[in-house]
């Protein structure tokens, strides 16, 4: 058992290297905030999707996940670029409030769906538990988000939005509130090699009035949960059903 984790793990570690390596070079070309098609776009089958990336990252992290979730037209798929000068992640969840409303004016919508990388999904969390953002999006999806809050890297805690993070915060125990009546369904991908989760659980969801399914991903860490082919496919899976179900094992990686 321990050899076979110990592989597993060394299996993920490679290819958080492979990710990290590619994109560093795809960086560059995500740092400009995209701009919105202009003018009403024709109503698609499905719900368009919004993508929010993680702490100190941008919209380039999306790149294969964007191509999947619009391949066939089905879906218009945007990206949010937040300030990389954000402060408090309520804040970027009220810009967020504002994206959303727009979104759906240009597209004819009613409602969005949400996938969060990392603090994307924490964003996106808190716009629809404590500002009403469940009126307005139909599902949630977070990879790697720390529902619970992450004891990672504590020398970093200079960082007002690390502090955000931490089990003990104020945004956290607010996430931690009654949220009765919330719409919005949440699909919560979570990893045992996830490292910047300490713990790996804390990326579940865990709150009784949230209607929430937690996704275990095994073999992947955090920076590959948005790229690995597997994970896009569950994540557009749940965007096209109810839910994720269980998925094969696909070798090193899999999700349960």
């Amino acid at each position: 058992m321990g050899l076979t984790m110990s592989g597993a793990s060394l299996r993920a570690g490679v290819l958080e290297a492979i990710v990290l390596g590619g994109h560093i070079l795809l960086y560059p070309t995500g740092v400009l905030q995209e701009r919105p098609p202009t003018g009403t776009s024709t109503t698609r089958e499905r719900p368009p999707v919004l993508l929010l990336h993680g702490f100190t990252d941008n919209r380039s992290v999306f790149v294969l996940l964007r191509r999947a979730l619009g391949a066939g037209g089905r879906r218009q798929v945007e990206t949010y670029n937040y300030s990389p000068f954000t402060r408090d992640l309520r804040v970027t969840a009220r810009h967020l409030a504002r994206r959303v409303e727009e979104l759906c004016e240009r597209t004819g919508q009613e409602r969005v769906d949400l996938v969060g990388h990392s603090l994307g999904g924490l964003v996106g969390r808190y716009y629809v538990q404590r500002l009403g953002g469940d009126a307005r999006v139909r599902a949630l999806v977070t990879l790697g988000t720390p529902h619970s809050g992450t004891r990672v890297a504590p020398f970093m805690d200079a960082h007002p939005l690390v502090r955000q993070m931490r089990p003990d915060s104020e945004v956290l125990a607010e996430l931690r509130a009654p949220a009765p009546g919330c719409r919005t369904r949440h699909v919560a991908f979570w990893s045992e090699f996830d490292e910047l989760m300490d713990p790996t659980e804390t990326a579940r969801i865990e709150h009784p009035d949230l209607l929430a399914e937690n996704v275990q991903v095994t073999g992947i860490g955090h920076l590959a949960l948005p790229a690995h082919p597997t994970v896009i496919a569950a994540v557009r899976r749940a965007l096209d059903g109810p839910g994720p179900s269980a998925l094969p094992h696909p070798g090193a990686a899999s999700v349960a």
